[in-house]
């Protein structure tokens, strides 16, 4: 969703330059003109979606982390309880 915002605060003003007359043959300008005003516009009005993205990003990270943590301690666990049975069993 923040994305589409961020796009969104840039193509329409770009759009709307190109129709006047004056950037037609400078798109160029239009396009750095487009992306300072959408730039101004995300930090302005954009904070609470760009933080709510971040935090999603922010847990979908906590949660793989996690589960790689998961798997790695079910594999230690695994491996002492491999080295006890052999050690059982030899003794």
């Amino acid at each position: 969703m923040f994305t589409v915002l961020r796009l969104a605060a840039f193509l329409v003003p770009f759009a709307l330059m190109m129709l006047l007359p004056a950037f037609h043959d400078l798109w160029w300008l239009a396009a750095v003109f487009a992306a300072l005003i959408g730039l101004s516009v995300s930090v302005l009005f954009l904070r609470r979606p760009l933080a709510d993205a971040t935090l999603a990003l922010a847990n979908r990270r906590a949660a793989r982390d996690a589960a790689r943590s998961t798997k790695t301690e079910r594999e230690l666990e695994d491996e002492l309880e491999d080295a006890a049975n052999d050690e059982a069993q030899r003794g």
